[in-house]
């Protein structure tokens, strides 16, 4: 199965690279996961169920058009937690519940220009021959949550492997937020993700609990990424 095209950003807002990242990934009861998303926005369900994902990465090569990268602000870890959505238009995208960062510039740079829900957090990735290990501990604002998480990179998926549930779950160019208490979107153009199998040989996360799910009582589904580069567009309404 071929990868869904992403669309093109001509003037982007933002470059950034998604860079060492782990698709961790639980179904859940798409009526409870709608409880917790705007009234205008639909969760999209695959095989009847909502799915939920837990998204730990390095963020690198952050900047503006224009400005150059800088080794402080422009390289930090974060971790979202996501689920999948239709607007009133049936465009498909990515609702976050929460997007936890190692900047506290970013985070305030998020919550203000983006309208998302960025918290500001002691984090750390290490990448250490095929095991790569995520640590996160919220600081502001509240509530408190943590995540700790040890992955090992597995082989690359094959094409016959790339089936249609992974790119439900991975191959997502469009975001929703609010800006000002109106509903916006901005599309993210990317190429196919790099996908390798992964285990989860450690997790020890509150994220979930604290954005208002329950466990989720069974394994995660799991993709790892070396990264891709991406471009944002600017935020329209919608």
């Amino acid at each position: 199965m071929e990868a869904p095209p992403s669309p093109r950003i001509d003037r982007p807002v933002m470059y950034q690279r998604w860079s060492n990242t782990t698709f961790l990934h639980w179904r859940y009861p798409s009526a409870l996961v709608q409880t917790l998303v705007p009234d205008h926005l639909t969760v999209e369900t695959f095989d009847g169920t909502a799915w939920v994902g837990l998204v730990p990465f390095l963020m690198e090569d952050v900047r503006s058009p224009g400005l150059p990268v800088l080794p402080w602000v422009s390289r930090f870890p974060e971790t979202n937690l996501r689920t999948y959505v239709r607007d009133r238009d049936g465009r498909a995208g990515v609702y976050f519940f929460s997007l936890d960062a190692g900047r506290l510039p970013a985070t305030l740079g998020g919550r203000a220009g983006f309208g998302l829900a960025y918290y500001w957090s002691d984090m750390s990735v290490r990448v250490d021959a095929g095991l790569w290990r995520y640590r996160c501990r919220r600081i502001w604002p509240g509530p408190e949550a943590h995540c700790d998480a040890e992955v090992k990179v597995g082989l690359a998926l094959t094409e016959q492997e790339r089936d249609e549930l992974t790119y439900f779950l991975t191959a997502r160019f469009r975001l929703f937020s609010k800006l000002a208490g109106q509903p916006v979107t901005a599309e993210v153009e990317h190429p196919p993700w790099p996908l390798h199998h992964g285990e989860v040989l450690e997790l020890d996360q509150s994220l979930l609990r604290a954005a208002g799910l329950p466990e989720p009582g069974h394994d995660p589904l799991v993709h790892v990424s070396p990264g891709v580069p991406t471009r944002i567009g600017m935020w329209r309404p919608h």
